[in-house]
C-alpha cells in the first residue's frame, strides 16, 4: 500500500503540474480536478456491487495494473512529445474509473487479513500511509520533475501501481463470501436499502459526508488564507498544508500502536464537534488576528481531531459490516470522500461572495459539521447510545473466531 499511494499522490501531484504548465490557466486545474473526481462519484457504487460479486484479490491486482498501463501511456506520450492537455483530461478520468473499482475491494480485502481485534489499528496504519504520503509524495513528485523531466515522474507513478499488481499476485487471502446474487443495479439498490434501514451506519457515512463537503474545503480555499488573509508567500503556503498532514499522521501512528480503542461514540461525535469548532476559529482568528504561527498550531488541531473520529469512523463500519455488504457499503463510503472537490466549490463560492470571504465561507463548513455530530444525537437515541452499539457490534463480529460456515458472517 505504501508503494501504491505514493504512486498515486505523485502522479496527482504531477499530473496537476503538468495541466498548468501546458496551459497556464487555473480553469483547466479545475477541469484535472473534477476528471478525477466526478468518476468516484458516478462508478464507486458500481464499483462496491463487483468488490462483493468479484474475487477481490484479482479485481485489485486488475485495477492497479490498468492504472499503471494509463499512466505509462501518459509518460511515453510525454516523451514523444505528442500529449496534448485533452489527453491529461482523458487519462485522469480513465484512472480516476479505475479508482473507483480498486477502492471498495481494498477497503474490502484488508479486515479479512487480520484479527477483528486489531481493526483501530489497522485502520489506523491503513490511514497513516495516506497521511505520510500526503506529506512526502508530491514533494518527491517535484524533487523527480526538478531533476530530472516530467515523463520520469509518470514512469515512477507507474512503476508503484505495477509493485502492487505484482504484490496481490502472492498474496494469500482467507476465502470471503460472495455478497449480492442479482445484476449490478439490484445488488446496488441492496446496499443502499442496508445502509438506509440502519441508522448507524447512514449516520457514520453522513458524517463523513459532512468532513468531506463542509469540514475539508478549507483546503481548497488555502492560497486565499495564505496570500490575502495572513499575507504569506508560496513557502509559508506549503508549510501550512503540511501542519494538518503532520498532525493527522502522528494522531494515526498512535491509533496504529492501539488493538482498539474505547468510547469510540465520544471519539466520533467529540471529535467531530471539535473539528467544527476548529474551523470556526480557524476562520475568525485569521480574519481578525493574522497571525501565522496561531493558523499552524490550529491547523495542526485540526488534523489530529479529523483523523481521531475519522479512524474511528472506518473502523467501526468495518466492524459491523457483514462480510456479503462489505463492498458496497465500503464503495458508498468512498463516495464521500470523492465528493470533496464539489466541497472546494461551494466553499469558492461563498468566498467569492464578498460580505461573507473565504474566513466566514470556513466558518459556516464548521457550523456544519459541528451541527450534523449534534444534531441526530440528540433526536436518535441509537446515536446517542452509538458507543455502546458500537461495542455490542464489534463483540458480535469477533464471536466468531473459530472456522464457521460462511453464512454466519452476515450476522456482523
Amino acid at each position: 500500500m505504501l508503494v501504491s499511494v505514493s504512486g498515486f499522490q505523485m502522479f496527482r501531484a504531477a499530473q496537476a503540474w503538468f495541466v498548468y504548465e501546458l496551459t497556464g490557466s487555473p480553469l483547466f486545474l479545475g477541469y484535472a480536478a473534477a476528471a478525477s473526481a466526478a468518476p468516484g462519484i458516478v462508478f464507486n457504487l458500481f464499483g462496491g456491487v463487483f468488490a462483493d460479486k468479484l474475487d477481490k484479490r484479482l479485481l485489485v491486482m486488475a485495477t492497479q495494473a490498468a492504472n499503471a498501463g494509463l499512466i505509462l501511456l501518459l509518460g511515453v506520450m510525454t516523451l514523444l512529445d505528442v500529449v496534448e492537455v485533452w489527453h491529461v483530461l482523458v487519462i485522469v478520468f480513465l484512472a480516476g474509473s479505475v479508482e473507483a473499482f480498486d477502492t471498495p475491494a481494498r477497503q474490502a480485502i484488508y479486515p479479512h487479513l487480520i484479527d477483528r481485534r486489531a481493526m483501530m489499528s489497522a485502520v489506523a496504519l491503513n490511514s497513516s500511509v495516506w497521511s505520510g504520503n500526503r506529506i512526502v509524495a508530491p514533494a518527491i513528485a517535484g524533487f523527480i520533475i526538478a531533476l530530472t523531466n516530467m515523463e520520469t515522474s509518470f514512469f515512477v507513478a507507474a512503476f508503484c501501481f505495477a509493485v502492487m499488481a505484482f504484490v496481490m499476485v502472492f498474496l494469500k487471502v482467507p476465502a470471503i463470501p460472495q455478497g449480492g446474487h442479482g445484476n449490478p443495479l439490484q445488488d446496488m439498490v441492496e446496499g443502499l436499502n442496508f445502509i438506509g434501514r440502519n441508522s448507524i451506519f447512514s449516520f457514520l457515512i453522513g458524517m463523513t459526508f459532512f468532513n468531506s463537503f463542509f469540514g475539508m474545503a478549507y483546503v481548497f480555499l488555502m492560497p486565499m488564507f495564505a496570500q490575502d488573509s495572513l499575507g504569506l508567500g508560496a513557502g509559508e503556503y506549503g508549510t501550512l498544508l503540511s501542519a494538518g498532514g503532520v498532525g493527522s499522521l502522528l494522531v494515526t501512528l498512535w491509533l496504529g500502536s492501539r488493538k482498539d480503542t474505547r468510547f469510540k461514540g465520544l471519539l466520533i461525535i467529540g471529535g467531530a464537534v471539535l473539528f467544527g469548532v476548529s474551523l470556526i476559529v480557524f476562520g475568525l482568528t485569521s480574519r481578525y488576528i493574522g497571525s501565522f504561527e496561531l493558523a499552524l498550531v490550529i491547523l495542526f488541531l485540526m488534523g489530529t481531531v479529523t483523523s481521531t473520529y475519522m479512524i474511528s469512523i472506518q473502523s467501526s463500519l468495518q466492524m459491523m459490516v457483514p462480510d456479503r455488504m462489505r463492498g458496497r457499503v465500503m464503495g458508498f463510503y468512498g463516495m464521500t470522500w470523492s465528493i470533496m472537490p464539489l466541497g472546494g466549490l461551494q466553499a469558492g463560492a461563498l468566498a467569492n461572495i464578498a460580505f461573507i470571504g473565504a474566513p466566514f465561507a470556513v466558518v459556516i463548513g464548521g457550523v456544519a459539521v459541528a451541527a450534523f455530530a449534534v444534531g441526530p444525537a440528540l433526536l436518535n437515541g441509537k446515536v446517542r447510545n452509538l458507543g455502546r452499539e458500537l461495542a455490542q457490534a464489534e463483540t458480535e463480529a469477533m464471536a466468531p473466531q473459530q472456522p464457521q460456515p460462511a453464512a454466519s458472517s452476515d450476522d456482523g
